[in-house]
């Protein structure tokens, strides 16, 4: 395969600024592959599992909201985080889950759904990021 430019962006820092020969991401509606060549895209992302190829072998990061903008010079993704499978903190993930299991519980218990939407979402992310870790 034909390598392109590939650009990972978060609010804090460049996560990855190099070549990458597919990548595959998680938008909003569905997983979408990229190849070098790809027709202008741009796309909104969620909570899930991001992977790119170099050398004919992928590497997973957990990642969550943002956006995929392919042109010809390359693509770019804008993700609020962004956190490769061997990088990320098991126990801290697994916290971050039981406390997310915890606040669903008490927003159930007083009909709060602002605070249920956002537990969700927390809960979301933590498995997400201990699913990934497990590609490491």
């Amino acid at each position: 395969m034909t390598p392109f430019k590939l650009q990972i962006i978060t609010p804090e820092k460049t996560v990855f600024d190099g070549e990458t020969e597919q990548i595959i991401v998680r938008t909003t509606v569905g997983d979408v592959g990229i190849l070098n060549g790809h027709e202008p895209y741009c796309a909104a992302l969620g909570i899930g599992q991001m992977r790119i190829m170099q050398d004919g072998q992928f590497r997973r990061a957990a990642t969550s909201g943002g956006i995929i903008k392919v042109s010809k010079e390359k693509t770019t993704i804008l993700v609020q985080t962004c956190e490769w499978a061997d990088e990320i903190d098991v126990e801290r993930a697994n916290n971050a889950k039981s406390t997310a299991e915890e606040r669903i519980n008490n927003a159930k218990l007083s009909n709060d759904d602002k605070a249920l939407l956002l537990a969700e979402a927390k809960l979301k992310r933590a498995l997400n990021r201990i699913d990934t870790s497990g590609f490491n």
